[in-house]
């Protein structure tokens, strides 16, 4: 994931034969080189041109610290991408990964949240999120939800494996994301970029950077503002974020690098809408007093240690201290807020880790092997506290009763260790063979109480549970290479460890079962992607995800109100198709770099996501939440000097909420989410220092939502942003 470094030997020879990018990112794919002749393999300067233009890019078989051979990856490099990046519009920013399932209802793009291939999407819960290469999310195994995501105007590149990235980084379904930080300016002391943006419904954003590289030192420092209004009544918004790092050479064999990454977000949030709300008008706002917090503070350390021309040690130390608040009414939106005291939530995290990892390239009887082996030790603390706040409107997250809370105050502790391998092997010339193995503890707990009043009398209950497991995973994956032409298959087993969210909650129209437990199972993947010259790159691969105990929810009737149960609602599966396509037209006529480079995009995914449970009849059979049938996004990129242009449409099929596929409900905490159509427009023009890109988000004003939800930002349906243009302006320096 942070695929940076790979050793000063390697970066001197691409300085020298390819373009000084590939140098700075040290990607290599090492497997290719006898070692023990030290013969560095041979960089082609026309093929790494060619591969800029396609929206579809694969990661190297090898990178520092990682192996990609066998597995399905995915790069995006933000400097190819038209749209809308001020906004982190995850639809534009995302083309080039196929099939994913994108919640639409977060203007500035604070919380990016995508799933796919039947996840659910939510705050990327089920796929491991890292800036740099590592975790930004609450707690990966106690709370894995991703409240931050960086401007992609910082960003260089995005990397995403699939869920074969189970056995190097976690074992999600889902695999993992990288967002990868862009450094400073390699050739200049100084230099940098600021570009302002506005928008309609009261948008404005500032994203400032400066950076630059003295002797052995690079740095880069950046700050993003945001504002909105919102399109919404009670939905206007402020976020403030702030990024450094700073990378020094040691030696022509040692490198450290240690950033550190602050955000502040604070919104209003006006509530959800029942169904029958939606479809009269879904700018209404039934909520005046619900206000949002978000306090992250991320910071990491890394080492990377070239011990000799075929031996690599990267280590990587990370830590989290992050605060959620939030006040407000989440009673089931159906009863109106008639006033009186409010109800706060307030989680504190904090975590620390290390991943260490030692790569080692050999020769073995006339075969090339790429061996990594690491080490994961991660600690955290989540406080979760819940009680009564003031009668009022304002943003006051104080406690009236800050030492006797009048819901809960838990503390959950998350430990976790592990232990990986993987190594390619390469028999003959255009084979590679990947095994690995993973071996982890998780141990997670909680301890603190819980109150309720039942018949004018006051209760409170102790509460401490404590849960250990072992998990060993394992994997294989296979790579055989024609020319221009990929074939890959690959076999995973992944795992699911319940969150500590799962063991208590006090959530209105929100229950969690007792005994609900882990989910394993495994992801099987075969797939073929090739290139033809620089007219046409494609990739296609089938997938299916088999679930043991599938966590999900289904609705039941406590009390007279229909409560959302999370529960292990039964096995599961998830499979399908996924196809990425872009053409270059222009390249069907001619070679010449002076005509309009136009590009047909086509991303597209055909799945069948159910659960599978005979002796349930209201169940088997039944939609997995959030697993539409198809996703499809398609259409044009085109490129001539200093313009630029995009325009895209997404589709999207209708989905489910919970297991049982209810329609509707009363309080819309579950139901159907109908099917909808979406299109993006990008235009934009540099000149010397100067550009201006115009961009219009949901161009034919569509009313559409992707989200229900029992609690915030809600209960109820979360309805998408209509209509909206921005522009923005950028000057470098």
């Amino acid at each position: 994931m942070c695929s940076r470094h790979l050793g000063i030997a390697v970066a001197t020879l691409l300085c020298v034969v390819a373009a000084e990018v590939h140098a700075q990112r040290w990607m290599i794919d090492s497997t290719k080189t006898r070692r023990d002749t030290l013969q560095l393999p041979v960089v082609e300067v026309k093929d790494a041109a060619d591969e800029e233009r396609f929206a579809i890019t694969h990661a190297p078989d090898v990178q520092m610290g990682m192996i990609n051979a066998g597995k399905k990856t995915e790069v995006i490099r933000m400097a190819s991408v038209i749209g809308n990046t001020a906004t982190n519009n995850p639809r534009q920013a995302l083309m080039g990964i196929a099939g994913l399932n994108i919640f639409d209802n977060d203007v500035t793009g604070v919380n990016m949240s995508i799933g796919g291939r039947g996840l659910n999407p939510n705050r990327n819960v089920h796929i491991v999120t890292r800036q740099n290469g590592y975790d930004v999310s609450a707690d990966p195994y106690g709370y894995p939800e991703a409240y931050y995501t960086p401007p992609l105007e910082a960003v260089s590149r995005i990397d995403m494996v699939r869920g074969a990235g189970a056995l190097r980084y976690g074992s999600q379904f889902g695999g993992t994301i990288n967002f990868v930080m862009a450094d400073g300016s390699r050739d200049r002391a100084i230099g940098g970029d600021v570009s302002l943006t506005g928008g309609g419904y009261g948008f404005a954003g500032l994203f400032a950077r400066v950076g630059g590289t003295v002797e052995n030192t690079n740095y880069v420092a950046f700050v993003n503002a945001r504002h909105s209004d919102g399109w919404r009544a009670n939905s206007q918004l402020n976020q403030l974020t702030g990024y450094a790092a700073v990378t020094q050479r040691l030696s022509e064999s040692v490198k450290l690098r240690a950033d550190y990454t602050h955000m502040y977000f604070e919104g209003k949030q006006p509530g959800g809408l029942t169904d029958d709300q939606f479809s009269r008008d879904p700018s209404v706002s039934l909520r005046n007093r619900n206000w949002f917090r978000l306090d992250w503070n991320l910071a990491s350390v890394t080492a990377d240690w070239m011990i000799d021309e075929a031996t690599t040690v990267r280590s990587q130390f990370f830590g989290t201290y992050s605060t959620r608040s939030s006040v407000g009414v989440v009673t089931s939106i159906t009863t109106p807020d008639t006033g009186g005291v409010r109800t706060v939530n307030i989680d504190t995290y904090r975590n620390v880790g290390n991943e260490t990892t030692l790569q080692h390239d050999v020769n073995v009887l006339g075969t090339a092997l790429s061996f990594l082996t690491g080490i994961r030790l991660y600690t955290g603390e989540t406080q979760r506290r819940q009680g009564n706040g003031t009668a009022g409107a304002d943003a006051n997250y104080a406690f009236t009763s800050p030492q006797r809370l009048e819901g809960s105050d838990f503390t959950f502790p998350t430990m976790n260790a592990a232990w990986f391998t993987e190594l390619v092997l390469r028999p003959v010339e255009r084979l590679s063979i990947t095994p690995g193995v993973r071996v982890e503890r998780i141990a997670t707990s909680s301890e603190g109480y819980y109150r309720f009043r039942q018949q004018a009398i006051d209760t409170t209950i102790s509460s401490r549970e404590e849960r250990a497991r072992t998990v060993m995973l394992g994997g294989l994956g296979l790579a055989y290479d024609f020319d221009n032409v990929r074939l890959t298959f690959n076999a995973t087993q992944n795992y699911r460890a319940i969150w500590f969210s799962d063991l208590r909650v006090t959530i209105p129209n929100y229950a969690v079962d007792a005994n609900i437990k882990d989910e394993s199972g495994y992801t099987l993947e075969a797939g073929v992607r090739g290139k033809i010259t620089s007219i046409l790159s494609w990739d296609v691969m089938g997938f299916m995800i088999r679930y043991n105990g599938k966590t999900g929810e289904i609705v039941q009737n406590i009390n007279g109100t229909s409560v959302r149960v999370r529960t292990n609602v039964a096995d599961a599966y998830s499979r399908g198709v996924e196809a990425l396509a872009d053409l270059s037209v222009t390249r069907l006529f001619t070679e010449s770099a002076n005509a309009v480079d136009v590009h047909v995009i086509f991303n597209g995914t055909m799945l069948d996501s159910r659960y599978d449970t005979p002796s349930d009849t209201s169940i088997n059979g039944k939609h997995v939440e959030y697993a539409p049938s198809a996703i499809i996004r398609t259409g044009l990129q085109a490129t001539y000097k200093g313009l630029r242009g995009s325009f895209l449409v997404s589709h999207t099929t209708e989905q489910f909420t919970d297991a049982k596929n209810t329609l509707s409900s009363a309080n819309a905490t579950a139901g159907k989410i109908p099917a909808y159509t979406v299109a993006d427009l990008t235009l934009g023009y540099t000149y010397d220092r100067y550009s201006i890109d115009v961009s219009c988000n949901n161009l034919f004003g569509n009313s559409f939502f992707t989200r229900r939800t029992g609690a915030y930002p809600g209960p109820g349906i979360i309805p998408a942003e209509p209509r909206n243009v921005f522009a923005t302006l950028r000057v470098t320096f």
